[in-house]
Parts: C-alpha cells; sequence; structure tokens
C-alpha cells in the first residue's frame, strides 16, 4: 500500500518515534510505500510537498524532539475549497491511507475529512496537555511534566534562598494537566488551573499562612488558561494578543504576570514569575513518551491495513486499542476531580 503520515498543531516530544514506527513496521513487515506530508494538512492543500520516507531517513530520531515532517496549524476547511484539494490531493499522490498525528484541532480535521469526503484516515492523538478525549494519555504530556517539574525544583532553590514567592506559568489552555502534575511532583504550593477559577485573595491568605508558620517563600504554579471567577475583577482569561489562529483559538499567556503583580500589591512579599512557555514541548522525549508514541504509531499502522479507516489509536489502562475518531469532537479531558483534591492537601 502506499501510505502517507503528516503531524499537524504544536510540536511534542514523541512526534519522531511515532513517524519512526509507522514507517519501520510500514516498510519491513507490510511492504509500504510511506510518504511524508510536510507542514500537516498546509501538505496536502499543495501540490509537492512530499518526502518519502525510508528505514534510512529515520536513522537517529527516535531522541529527537520536534517532527522531521515539520506542522502547521492549517485548518482546510477555513481555506477557499480546501477539503476537496485534500480529497483531490490524496488521489494525485495515490494514497491509500492516511496516518494523521496530531490534537483535537488536526484530528477534529481528519475526522470530518473522513466523515464527510471519504479520505482514509486513522488517527494518533498527541498533546503535551493530555486534555484529547478517548485516551489516558497523549505522547508528549510526560516529557512535558517532567520539565516542568524540574524547573519547579529549581526554582525552590532560589525562592527558599530570597524569601520569595515565584509563580511559574505553565502550559494549560482549557486543561490543567500539566500545572496539577508537575505542582504535586514538585511540592508546589498552590496550584490554579482552568477547571477551577481561583480567588486571589484566597491565594493571598494561604501564602500569609505560610509565612505564619516561619515558610518564608512560596512556589505557585499556574495554567496559562486559569482564570478567576465571573464577576470579579480580572475575570476571564489573560490573552498574549487577541488575534485567533484558523482554529479560533486566541494566544493565552500572561497569567503569571497579572498574579504575581496582585500577590506583591495584597501581601507584600517579593514575587517573581517565570513562564516556562515552549521550553515544555521542545527538546529530547522521555522513555515513556518514546514508547507510548512507537506504539501509537505501529497500532495506526495495523489499523490501516485492518481497514479501520475513521479510528484512532488510544492508551486505555496498558493497552493501545481503537476508538471512533468522532471522540475527538466531544468535551476535552479535564482534570481528575481526585488527582486535583490530591494537590489541594498540600496548598498553603
Amino acid at each position: 500500500m502506499k501510505i502517507g503520515i503528516l503531524t499537524g498543531g504544536g510540536d511534542c516530544p514523541g512526534l519522531n518515534a511515532a513517524i519512526r514506527a509507522v514507517v519501520r513496521k510500514g516498510i519491513s513487515v507490510y511492504g509500504d510505500q510511506v510518504i511524508g506530508i510536510l507542514e500537516g494538512w498546509r501538505g496536502l492543500l499543495r501540490e509537492g510537498m512530499t518526502e518519502e520516507l525510508n528505514i534510512d531517513r529515520l536513522s537517529g530520531i527516535l531522541h529527537m524532539g520536534g517532527t522531521i515532517l515539520k506542522s502547521s496549524r492549517t485548518n482546510p476547511f477555513k481555506e477557499k475549497n480546501g477539503p476537496q484539494k485534500i480529497q483531490e490531493n490524496v488521489d494525485r499522490f495515490g494514497l491509500e491511507g492516511l496516518v494523521v498525528v496530531g490534537g483535537e484541532d488536526t484530528l477534529g480535521v481528519a475526522y470530518r475529512l473522513f466523515r464527510d469526503y471519504q479520505v482514509k484516515v486513522v488517527g494518533v492523538p498527541k498533546t503535551i496537555d493530555n486534555d484529547l478525549p478517548g485516551t489516558d494519555y497523549t505522547f508528549g504530556f510526560d516529557t512535558a511534566v517532567n520539565i516542568a517539574t524540574e524547573a519547579i525544583d529549581r526554582l525552590h532553590t532560589t525562592a527558599e534562598s530570597h524569601n520569595r514567592v515565584i509563580v511559574v506559568e505553565v502550559m494549560g489552555r482549557h486543561a490543567g494537566w500539566i500545572a496539577v502534575e508537575a505542582g504535586l511532583a514538585g511540592g508546589a504550593d498552590m496550584v490554579l488551573i482552568p477547571e477551577h477559577p481561583f480567588d486571589i485573595g484566597e491565594v493571598c491568605n494561604a501564602i500569609r499562612k505560610r509565612h505564619k508558620r516561619g515558610r518564608d517563600f512560596s512556589i505557585v504554579v499556574v495554567a496559562e488558561g486559569a482564570k478567576m471567577p465571573e464577576g470579579t475583577e480580572g475575570e476571564g482569561y489573560i490573552a498574549q494578543e487577541r488575534e485567533v489562529d484558523a482554529f479560533g483559538h486566541i494566544r493565552l499567556g500572561g497569567i503569571g504576570h497579572v498574579l504575581a503583580r496582585e500577590i506583591k500589591k495584597r501581601t507584600g512579599f517579593q514575587t517573581r514569575v517565570t513562564i516556562l512557555g515552549y521550553l515544555q514541548r521542545g527538546g529530547t522525549p522521555t522513555a515513556f513518551d518514546r514508547i507510548l508514541a512507537t506504539r501509537f504509531g505501529i497500532a495506526a499502522i495495523d489499523l490501516i491495513h485492518q481497514d479501520g479507516f475513521g479510528q484512532m489509536v488510544s492508551l486505555r489502562g496498558n493497552r493501545v486499542v481503537p476508538v471512533d475518531l468522532e471522540v475527538v469532537t466531544k468535551r476535552i479531558k479535564t482534570v481528575d476531580e481526585d488527582l486535583y483534591h490530591t494537590a489541594e492537601v498540600f496548598f498553603g
């Protein structure tokens, strides 16, 4: 068979491991020809943005971050005749199946193309936010949590040395998985996430209580999408800019600065902010993410050969199983309440 593969949306650690697995098993076991589509959906909107992938091309990519196929946040449904162009180029390239590696936006496009235009797709879930429904974990998440945890560990020493409050802003637009797990692992004194609008007064009170106990420093971890309750000053998201991308998302960022400013103003304590930003999704993937991405890639190429189109590979417990791709159009997967309540025990 002639198989295509693309990576869309934000890059994350483990993408190259997934590509490697698809190509390696496709060629070695099934005798496939595998075509890499460059820059996500953009590569299927423009004729010629392809690269034939062979085993030599895969050498040394397992440990590499990013994606050798590059990526973009292109939405074919926002382009004139976009879906029809995708369909035409799939036929022109002779693709008998397409492995789509992405998050909710990229896989949402894949589902619509399968449902409405009969494009033969199989989905592979990736996102550092771990907010994709239908799978227990997405690859990229474990690496992001480890990077954030290490940063929190390092910030503890400088916070304690200078008796400072340090606010650490991590990624998480609608779900605070990174904030909760990194905060819990790193011993944060407060974790603020989108699922639980926070009261700045309560945050300051918790920090004051720590000072009264002789703990003259604090670490506050906040997800970029955390917000204050409706009807309060500063309610809603903090955006770096109001322009939206092709999927209607504004670029979030800045809640850490707002929070640090308010803490200093209300408590008088020295407060600093660190925004981890793109550090969380760059660089070498952890062993967990390399293995999960590899398992997903193997399962995806197997699905292609089982005519399992319109499905996504997913992790359920310790098993990789297929689920209907339609699941990605459902409500995002938010932080488990029990996990958040576990973190709450250590607040203040």
